[in-house]
């Protein structure tokens, strides 16, 4: 599946979002070095350029997709309707930030704008018309054995909250790709369909889930954050792309083996090589692209490829 797979690393700040690319050659995947994405409309540009030879898969960690407890109340079918509509008539106050629990509101979600006192989880779940916080969290976000649950969605406060990166990434990429006529996995069929003509596929991911798939975990005491640590993971990464004939060019590689420099954006860079590396197992069917789900929660939540 695909021709050419694209993984951003995303933030709201544009100093930190990175792209590393992998395009397929005499039967391998041939990895260049992460770069930064810079403007977003250049860089959906050069992937639009690119399915005039090419099927591309385009990935983002930002969360793409609501959770089924709230879709349900917006009186609409699914989340892909819901997209275009958003920032227009009823759906204007979308993108801004609640300030206070009384502007929180279904065409209004977020919340909070800012940590003042008395702010509180207990506000949004009221607001939003839910039973408990728990379900403003989407099926692939809730606790396993193995993981703890992830920040819902539009809870904008805290070191894991994810809300503002998806609102930059929805407003940035995911609307005007769409209106360039990209596809949106899962909502707009699976991969093995998607990928028999070409044209762009945008899919969500979370690199930090391909740390144990290539054996370059972090031990308690290690942290992303240093270069030291990253570059110790450089042999477990080569050794994985050596089994499946994955191969780095040598600026790629050079980068790799230097944990991607000292500096804090290294990190980055970090997660947009190894989110592009979980894109390879799924394009080549060694993982699966998602778990099948019968439970209609589907049309509104979608899934984190290879999850």
């Amino acid at each position: 599946m695909f021709d050419k797979l694209i993984h951003s690393d995303w933030s709201v700040s544009p100093g930190k979002r990175w792209a590393a690319t992998a395009e397929r050659q005499a039967g391998h995947w041939v990895v260049e070095p992460p770069a930064l994405v810079g403007p977003a409309a250049a860089f959906l540009d050069r992937a639009f350029v690119a399915v005039r030879k090419q099927r591309v898969l385009l990935g983002f960690d930002f969360l793409i997709g609501v959770p089924v407890a709230y879709g349900t109340q917006t009186g609409i079918r699914s989340f892909r309707e819901l997209l275009p509509l958003l920032g227009e008539g009823r759906w204007s106050q979308f993108f801004a930030v609640a300030r206070l629990p009384a502007e929180i509101a279904i065409t209004r979600p977020f919340y909070p704008l800012s940590a003042t006192k008395g702010v509180s989880r207990a506000e949004l779940v009221a607001g939003l018309g839910v039973g408990s916080f728990d379900e403003l969290l989407r099926v692939c976000e809730r606790r396993t054995a193995h993981r703890q649950a992830a920040c819902s969605l539009f809870w904008t406060l805290g070191g894991n909250q994810v809300g503002k990166g998806a609102l930059s990434g929805w407003q940035a990429v995911i609307r005007p790709a769409l209106l360039r006529g990209a596809a949106l996995w899962p909502f707009d069929g699976n991969l093995t369909d998607l990928s028999r003509t070409s044209g762009v596929v945008l899919a969500e991911t979370y690199p930090a889930e391909a740390y144990r798939m290539v054996g370059a975990g972090f031990m308690p005491g290690q942290s992303k954050r240093r270069q030291a640590d990253r570059q110790e993971k450089a042999a477990a990464i080569w050794a994985w792309a050596e089994r499946h004939g994955v191969v780095f060019t040598a600026p790629a590689a050079d980068a790799l083996a230097s944990g991607f420099g000292s500096s804090a954006r290294g990190e980055d860079q970090f997660d947009a090589l190894l989110g592009l590396l979980k894109m390879i197992e799924v394009a080549e069917g060694r993982r699966a692209e998602a778990t099948e789900r019968h439970d209609g929660t589907a049309a509104w939540e979608g899934w984190i490829l290879g999850r």
